[in-house]
């Protein structure tokens, strides 16, 4: 099974990658046709996948074709079920008397930063968890502020989960030296456990679960075998800029690059508006080349017409080259 990962970035419509990045989805329905299962992801809140296929998408998977489904993850739906799910193990292990002050709490987390974050993670990972049903999961993603975040994330919830990991086990220690239990007493059955101590095995098994999916996830995210990250761009001096500040942010968190894809480019002419306009990308790809050198380029040109539908992206992707 194969991950890719294209960044949409801001400066254009936003592509899907296969051995090579193909415009907005261009090599799925190719994938679909060949017998490929493939998952196709959106995690950008500005969702279009639903445009191009005339479908109407859900963060769950949406069969288009017989090998193809789509999601759109609803960040709010997201956040929403986290916390829900927060909220029901907070409530297993709290004082009933607190469950109030628990809602209290979730209601205020439910807007502070980083809690869309937090959960979209979640949710990204619970679909890479179903990675064994498809041959290639896509992910389009959002502009590369919010996805170098995103990127960053696993290593950082890990690190916090094992912080929580080691409060409880002090915790735990703490608890059982004041309620004087001995080696011996904590051999006894099961059935005769002190119900604290079963709480707190409670607590422990959650974070160890929450730890091993980021684990996994952090795992895959950095596989070059399987998963590959494409950057996508227009030719002008300040996306090449940005893009070359994302790469070294994805290279630091051993993200693999797969490649650079260059969106909307103009096509050599004679006429003086767009032979200006050509020679001004050609120096923004220069300066690309400069920054970020060994770095496999396409060019996806600048079409007269709107490529909008599964049909049309199968025709691009049939022009583009494959890197076999």
């Amino acid at each position: 099974m194969e991950i890719s990962i294209l960044q949409g970035g801001k400066y254009g419509i936003r592509f899907y990658p296969s051995h090579w990045p193909q415009q907005d989805g261009g090599e799925v329905p190719r994938l679909a046709q060949e017998g490929r299962d493939v998952l196709l992801v959106s995690t950008d809140p500005a969702h279009n996948l639903g445009h191009i296929w005339n479908a109407t998408l859900s963060d769950v998977p949406t069969t288009l074709h017989p090998h193809l489904a789509a999601v759109e993850i609803d960040p709010a739906r997201a956040t929403k079920e986290h916390l829900g799910e927060v909220s029901k193990h907070m409530r297993r292990f709290m004082p009933e008397r607190l469950h109030r002050e628990v809602d209290r709490h979730l209601e205020l987390a439910r807007h502070s930063p980083g809690t869309h974050e937090a959960a979209m993670l979640e949710r990204i990972a619970e679909l890479m968890e179903c990675r064994a049903d498809y041959d290639r999961i896509i992910f389009d993603t959002a502009p590369s502020g919010h996805t170098s975040r995103l990127m960053a994330l696993p290593e950082l919830m890990a690190a916090y989960t094992d912080g929580l990991l080691a409060r409880r086990e002090k915790s735990d220690k703490f608890g059982a030296a004041v309620r004087g239990m001995t080696s011996a007493e904590k051999s006894v059955s099961a059935s005769s456990i002190d119900p604290v101590d079963r709480r707190n095995q409670e607590i422990r098994s959650t974070l160890l679960k929450r730890r091993r999916r980021f684990e996994h996830l952090r795992r895959a995210l950095t596989d070059p075998s399987t998963t590959a990250f494409y950057l996508v761009l227009t030719a002008d001096r300040t996306p090449v800029l940005e893009t070359a500040e994302f790469f070294d942010d994805l290279k630091s968190n051993g993200v693999h690059v797969g490649g650079v894809v260059v969106n909307r480019r103009t096509p050599a002419s004679r006429d003086a508006f767009l032979a200006q306009r050509r020679a001004s990308e050609d120096e923004a790809l220069a300066l690309l080349a400069q920054k970020l050198p060994g770095q496999q380029v396409v060019e996806i040109p600048w079409l007269p017409h709107e490529v909008s539908t599964p049909e049309a992206l199968g025709s691009l992707a049939d022009s583009l080259p494959r890197n076999s």
